[in-house]
Parts: C-alpha cells; structure tokens; sequence
C-alpha cells in the first residue's frame, strides 16, 4: 500500500483520540509523530476530503472571531477501518537516511565530507534524543492511561535508536581516523 493510503490510517489514528483540525494533525504530525511519519498538508487535507465522502470522519464548522476553523472527527465506520488496520501485519518498515546514502557514494567526497556528515547527523541525534528523553519524563507521569503506554513504547523505541545512532557516530568517526592515518 502506498504511503499516501496509510495517511488514512495516520489521521484516522489521530482522530481515535480527539477531534482535530487539520493544522492541528500537521502540527502532532510534525511533533509527536515526527520521529517515525511524516506528512504534509498537500497530503492530509485531500485525505481528509476523501475520508469525509468515505463517511470515515465528519467535520464541523468550529469558526471563531472571523477566523476559519475546520475541526475533525472520526465516526465509528471510521474506527472500524482503523481497527482492521492495526489487525493485519506491518506491510513494509524502512530506514532511509540522506546521511548514509552520501556515506555509501562517500568516495567521491573524501574522509573529511564523511565526517562533516556523521557530525552534523550527531548533533541531530542528540537534538532528538533530549526531545524524546522529555517526552518520556512526561509520559511517565501517565502511565495508568492505556493510550499513553503505547506512546510510550514508541518513545522508548527512539531513545534506543537515537543512543545506538550516537554510538555510531562515535565508531565512523573513530574508524576514519584509523584509515586516515594509513
């Protein structure tokens, strides 16, 4: 299934726990869920017009002091699409990283591009880290809510893969030094 088709799913989640706008999902996209799904308002407002002829969400004029506001809601035919969703297998998980594509043709940059790389994807790494260690914090503090302790499973997944990439760092950096010095 093609990415666009799992952004109904996306919103579809996003709706499950509250209504929302569709700045408000770009925005929880752009937050919360930044760290393993992406989207953009190219792609969640023509979903969530197809979601409305779907009769998977309605929408509700919520205008207020002259400003338009469109918020969301999901409907339970909407729940059960979701819910068949989440029952069938993961079709496809994929890491796809810019900084690992210009290290694999890295030969045409040298040693010194391939630091620069590691280095700016470090700094990155720990930037994302003191996110996702704030947002465990948080989490923990809501536990007692089934909804949070899926939150915090995926939490706890980046803290792991954001410490592993760092650990990396470390080793790429440590074995260009070994071969410059040959």
């Amino acid at each position: 299934m093609a990415n666009s088709k799992k952004m109904d799913y996306v919103l579809l989640g996003l709706l499950s726990h509250e209504p929302m706008t569709g700045y408000e999902m770009k925005k929880r996209l752009d937050t919360t869920l930044r760290f393993f799904w992406g989207g953009s308002y190219g792609s969640i407002y023509p979903t969530l017009n197809q979601l409305e002829m779907e009769g998977k969400v309605t929408k509700k004029d919520t205008s207020s002091n002259g400003r338009e506001k469109i918020s969301y809601s999901i409907t339970e035919n909407g729940k059960e699409t979701l819910k068949e969703w989440l029952k069938k297998p993961v079709e496809k998980d994929e890491l796809r990283y810019e900084t690992l594509l210009k290290l694999f043709f890295g030969n045409e940059n040298g040693f010194e591009g391939a630091k620069e790389h590691i280095e700016r994807f470090e700094v990155k790494c720990r930037n994302e880290l003191v996110v996702l260690n704030m947002f465990e914090e948080n989490l923990m503090q809501y536990l007692e809510n089934d909804t949070h302790k899926y939150y915090y499973l995926t939490v706890r997944f980046g803290i792991k893969t954001y410490e592993m990439y760092l650990e990396w760092c470390k080793e790429a950096k440590e074995q260009i030094k070994e071969w410059e010095k040959k």
